[in-house]
């Protein structure tokens, strides 16, 4: 992000005198609260208990759970720069807070915004869809939140395979990985291809089994004539009737 401005400096200075902070804490959470979109913000700031949450109207949540007072320290803090940011500028080159959309129009103004690094991510209630920008020239993607209601969004060490950087968001249902979500039929599907994946296999072809070899008879034209007389005899003799010897005979003689 870009320089402060001379406002944006005397905001600073003057909110980290009252609130007892060195003004690279307070100009830290400016930033967060900043890519948040002015309604949230993830920090990792020492002076406020390492890594928290802030979310407008919503629980914050701090590196100590249990200490109320600094709870409050960061909703107050957060709250005071949201509005000092949404009435001047605090950097030199025009900050995403309240201004242009990077996601689609149609969708509107989002509940909740925020970004990990280069990455930034919004949700739309209303739409159930969320927006995930990867920072990195990939087009936006949407997700289909179906009957989640998202009410916060954290960060975790990234898995294997996770497009996501490791983003996951907490709802009436608990808390989800991004990846848990599908895309949305009118997102682009990216997918980002990993590195070190190991080439796809091609399917194995249907198994055909082989063509039996042909197997040449056994019996040699004598040996057909000669059972073809046996037959004649059995017949002569009434063993068999005229119709059976010539069955049979038909038989024999077909295999010549």
């Amino acid at each position: 992000m870009s320089a402060l401005t001379p406002q944006g400096r005397a905001t600073i200075a003057d909110i980290a005198g009252r609130y007892g902070l060195s003004q690279d804490a307070v100009e830290h959470m400016a930033r967060a609260v900043a890519n948040g979109g002015g309604t949230m913000a993830q920090f990792n700031v020492p002076e406020l208990g390492g890594n928290g949450q802030w979310m407008a109207g919503g629980m914050t949540m701090v590196g100590d759970m249990f200490n109320t007072g600094l709870q409050n320290t960061v909703q107050n803090l957060c709250g005071e720069l949201s509005n000092a940011m949404a009435n001047a500028s605090f950097f030199e080159q025009a900050q995403s807070f309240g201004g242009s959309a990077w996601w689609p129009e149609w969708l509107g103004q989002p509940a909740s915004s925020g970004g990990q690094n280069s990455a930034r991510y919004a949700y739309f209630p209303q739409a159930r869809r969320l927006a995930f920008d990867f920072g990195d020239g990939r087009p936006v993607v949407l997700m289909d939140t179906g009957d989640h209601q998202i009410g916060g969004f954290s960060q975790q060490q990234s898995g294997p395979g996770d497009p996501y950087m490791g983003v996951s968001v907490s709802s009436q249902f608990g808390q989800y990985s991004l990846m848990s979500f599908p895309l949305a039929p009118e997102s682009p599907q990216f997918p980002p291809v990993e590195e070190n994946a190991a080439p796809s296999q091609p399917e194995p072809a249907p198994y055909t089994p082989a063509p039996s070899p042909a197997v040449a008879p056994s019996d040699t034209a004598d040996d057909i004539l000669s059972t073809i007389e046996k037959l004649a005899r059995l017949r002569d003799a009434g063993a068999i009737t005229a119709q059976e010897f010539d069955t049979k005979k038909s038989e024999l003689l077909a295999r010549l």
